[in-house]
């Protein structure tokens, strides 16, 4: 049986333009999806353009917005640390995935418009102006 193999591409963009506000992923909707993925046995990988820690944002830590999942993240210290040194987007080969899947809006928006997304072909490809 072979094992479905994941690239999850989170952003690296800390800033909303030039606001001085924070921004990053959400967790919410970084955190469900991944624990509905791990929990079915697909093995995941975490990338962001930069590599490293990817930016959180800031509003998805506040209490309202904590569900069972975003929970699960916080005290997840293996997830948090696989987190913290996510791949940089130069390293991945698309072709080792089966699937890229991109959760919420940040991670396809506002990274760097020199930053290309990982593709298979142009028949293939997940598209975007930037991960």
């Amino acid at each position: 049986m072979n094992v479905l193999k994941i690239l999850i591409v989170l952003t690296s963009h800390s800033q909303l333009g030039d606001t001085g506000h924070k921004t990053g992923f959400w967790v919410e909707e970084f955190a469900a999806p991944y624990y509905a993925l791990a929990d079915a046995g697909v093995e995941l990988t975490i990338a962001s353009p930069l590599g490293g820690q990817p930016p959180i944002d800031p509003k998805s830590e506040a209490p309202e917005s904590q569900t069972e999942a975003t929970r699960r993240f916080y005290g997840d210290k293996a997830l948090r640390q696989k987190l913290a040194n996510s791949v940089p987007l130069s390293q991945v080969n698309p072709a080792d995935y089966d699937a890229v899947f991109y959760p919420g809006a940040t991670a396809r928006c506002g990274t760097s418009p020199t930053t290309k997304p990982p593709s298979r072909s142009s028949s293939s490809s997940i598209t975007t102006a930037s991960p």
